[in-house]
């Protein structure tokens, strides 16, 4: 939608909007990708601007006080008394009384009370958000709803057994070209996250932080299994993540010797090495998704030529964008190449299509807030949980990159 047409929408159409733009991304490249970019931060600066108009309408309303020595009734002929000996004599029987009182800032007032002892504190409406801790790829990968399930198998083509025709002597046996196949069993977890605030938190005037309290443990579930999806290693409440490697071959979704070990810094010819090492020996992949850590997206946006000129294009959205235009995603989970410390034998990248990995959801994250446990403390406590699994489920579905052994 435009400029124009987004004026004329409500605070509660706009955020409907915002709405579709999050489904309508989910499946959009390219331009169309962009506009829905464009229009959702369009969208998000006409939200700010009418809560701003709303806080200085707030001021405005609140102009009405009179000025001091304006207002009051001077004692007139019939002996009716000044408003501030009324409040002399009120100070005097030990009443409270309410004086305004403004200070040079223009337009900005507050209330006092002169049997205050401690300055006034104004509390803004809202709360500033901190970074996000949740990485995008999570709503990236395939999520597949298995509502009440138990477990899920999924199978998949490990070979099409080409390699097995050829040439036959009359009245020999044909040659055998069967296909191989494998299977993954993905496996119920539960993962839970638990918080407590004090009662007083839930007095605090204005900014709602009982709801961010409340907020935050799905937020704790979701960054945990961001990040499973790459490091979990398939036991007791783990996913199988990407750089999973199963002790029996048997079970191997990824072939461990399809790993890259040869990169040791970010140059001009990492990405390269990348895509072109990622699938058959017949052809090249479409462009498949890079997962990395943000030291090494910083280490591709500095890397410069010998002419000082950037080598790499990089467009950023946040926590994905595009690298001489191969889509990426952030993750913490992987260690940086561009990091000296960083272990050998260590995973750092990962690069494929994010659909080859499936995160199946036995539950809705469920949500519970009690405020009878610790009831003599004070203490409100808040819980979530929900039952969730995952695992690549195509044979060499991505090609990872892995921290090379020293040299001896």
């Amino acid at each position: 939608m435009k400029h124009e047409e987004l004026l004329k929408l409500t605070k509660d159409q706009l955020n409907a909007r915002l709405k579709e733009i999050g489904a309508s991304a989910k499946t959009a490249e390219g331009e169309v990708l962009d506009a829905l970019l464009n229009e959702a931060q369009d969208i998000r600066d006409i939200l700010d601007q009418a809560k701003k108009r709303e806080q200085l309408q707030g001021f405005a309303d609140s102009a009405d006080d009179p000025q001091p020595g304006q207002g009051e009734k001077d004692e007139k002929a019939d002996g009716t008394v000044k408003a501030y000996d009324k409040r002399g004599k009120a100070l005097k029987d030990g009443a409270g009384v309410q004086f305004s009182a403004r200070i040079a800032t223009p337009n900005v007032k507050a209330s006092l009370s002169v049997t205050q002892t401690a300055p006034v504190v104004h509390t803004a409406p809202d709360l500033n958000q901190t970074v996000n801790p949740v990485s995008a790829l999570i709503d990236m990968v395939k999520a597949v709803p298995l509502q009440g399930g138990e477990t899920y198998e999924r199978g998949f083509v490990k070979d099409y057994g080409a390699d097995g025709a050829g040439a036959t002597a009359e009245g020999a046996a044909y040659n055998d070209v069967e296909p191989s196949f494998g299977y993954v069993t993905i496996e119920k977890q539960k993962i839970t996250a638990y918080t407590e605030e004090p009662e007083e938190m839930q007095k605090l005037p204005n900014a709602d932080y009982d709801s961010v309290i409340e907020g935050s443990v799905s937020k704790a579930i979701r960054r945990y299994l961001s990040r499973q999806i790459l490091i979990g290693d398939g036991s007791t409440s783990k996913l199988k993540g990407i750089f999973y490697n199963p002790t029996k071959a048997a079970e191997r979704v990824i072939d461990p010797a399809t790993d890259i070990d040869t990169i040791t810094a970010i140059d001009d010819g990492t990405l390269d090495e990348i895509i072109y090492s990622f699938g058959g020996d017949e052809e090249v992949e479409g462009v498949a998704t890079l997962i990395l850590n943000k030291q090494d997206l910083k280490a591709f946006a500095k890397l410069r030529d010998k002419q000082g000129r950037k080598v790499y294009t990089i467009i950023n959205r946040g926590q994905t964008g595009t690298i001489d235009g191969v889509p990426f995603v952030i993750n913490s989970a992987c260690a940086a190449v561009s990091n000296s410390e960083t272990a050998a034998g260590a995973y750092e990248m990962a690069y494929g299509y994010l659909q080859n990995y499936e995160l199946a959801i036995f539950s809705d994250i469920d949500v519970r807030r009690s405020d009878d446990y610790k009831f003599k403390n004070g203490q409100t406590a808040f819980r979530a949980s929900m039952f969730a699994g995952g695992s690549v489920a195509t044979w060499n579905g991505f090609i990872r990159v892995k921290k090379a052994a020293a040299k001896a």
